[in-house]
């Protein structure tokens, strides 16, 4: 009976304490979230934005979350830190990370060149284009343009058959840049997405989901504007007019995917940006493949801009996205252990800089979470 008693004491002493701790740390995250959620108030209150979401990560996956605003100009819906966000062109990091699986499996790599996978539009491309690398479309260093000269033709043909249509419309003509110097390019992602379709059979969009979204549980991501059209049942994306915000549910065409169409919620964004932190335990991709993709070329990466921060104690990867109604940014700190989010169901010349101002709130709320 001694014995027992002895146990049951150790036992309750053993729960009490991991308790006591589970809350403290509730408690801590708790306080965070409070913090973000007045700094997001008065952000949406002074700059005058329909809505906003801000999180803090780590290698888990979301640890603190904070919204304030609307889904909708006009509407009176209040936005949720459970509500979907658009990450625009944040979406070349998820990308790229579907890639480094088929460079995983043997299925592409970074070296495999554009005149490989389609040979039989050798003499449809021009001849700079036939020697460009994946690893060139993901760092933007194909000499690719920004974009398409029209993301919306050929709308009779499947996803598929509708992305490669374009690429050979747009390659035929001399390279917008040097191969090998930066130019940023959307039309390089989606071309390397179509590397991706043609050596798998299956769509950018099939690729992402199953390589991507479902391994990491990513229930929420998808693609294209939130919500059902015509319902406030998640925000609306903003642009200006006339001054005024404009509530709009519309994106950028299919055919850009690869380069900036997913959505979802922070927490399930949270869960993909952990991947790049040292604690995460998720064997999706090596870490030699993670190394890879941090990897710049200038200060540009595979699907990141890589910059050294003083604050980050070390390097750190971040990006924006904007579809010109959305705008987004998340940076990385590994050092830290850290990721930090921010997006905006608004877009105009001034978001930017009000997107940058709470990131930096965030580091200082996390900051003083780690001191207290």
């Amino acid at each position: 009976m001694t014995v027992n008693r002895t146990i049951r004491h150790f036992l309750a002493f053993c729960f009490a304490t991991l308790a006591h701790v589970g809350w403290a740390n509730q408690t801590g995250e708790n306080r965070s979230s409070q913090n973000i959620q007045r700094a997001v108030s008065d952000v949406v209150a002074k700059e005058k934005l329909p809505g906003m979401i801000a999180a803090i990560g780590d290698a888990q996956g979301v640890i603190a979350i904070g919204a304030a605003g609307v889904r909708k100009q006009g509407a009176d819906v209040p936005i949720t830190a459970r509500d979907l966000v658009h990450l625009g062109s944040c979406t070349k990091a998820m990308t790229c990370a579907v890639l480094a699986t088929l460079v995983s499996d043997g299925t592409l790599s970074w070296n495999t060149r554009l005149v490989q996978v389609f040979p039989e539009l050798k003499r449809d491309l021009h001849d700079q284009y036939h020697d460009v690398t994946l690893w060139q479309l993901v760092t933007h260093r194909a000499g690719l343009p920004a974009n398409a000269s029209d993301w919306w033709v050929h709308r009779d043909k499947d996803i598929t058959a509708r992305r490669l249509a374009i690429m050979k419309d747009n390659l035929q003509a001399p390279p917008a840049g040097s191969v090998g110097k930066y130019l940023y390019s959307n039309l390089g992602y989606m071309v390397a997405g179509c590397m991706a379709e043609r050596m798998t059979g299956s769509t950018w969009e099939s690729l992402i989901d199953e390589r991507l979204f479902k391994p990491l549980g990513m229930r929420s991501a998808s693609f294209g504007p939130p919500g059902t059209k015509g319902k406030v049942d998640q925000p609306w994306g903003h642009s200006r007019s006339n001054g005024d915000w404009q509530a709009r549910q519309f994106d950028n065409a299919e055919a850009l995917g690869p380069a900036g169409r997913v959505h979802c919620t922070l927490a399930d964004w949270a869960k993909f940006t952990a991947l790049h932190l040292p604690q995460n335990r998720s064997r999706l991709l090596s870490q030699q493949n993670l190394d890879k993709l941090i990897e710049p070329s200038g200060q540009y990466a595979g699907g990141w801009n890589v910059l050294q921060r003083t604050w980050a104690e070390g390097p750190t990867q971040t990006h924006s996205g904007s579809n010109t109604m959305w705008y987004a940014v998340v940076w990385v700190a590994p050092k830290l252990n850290r990721t930090f989010m921010v997006a905006t169901n608004s877009s105009d010349k001034n978001s930017r800089l009000i997107c940058d101002r709470m990131i930096a709130e965030l580091i200082s709320i996390d900051r003083q979470a780690n001191r207290n």
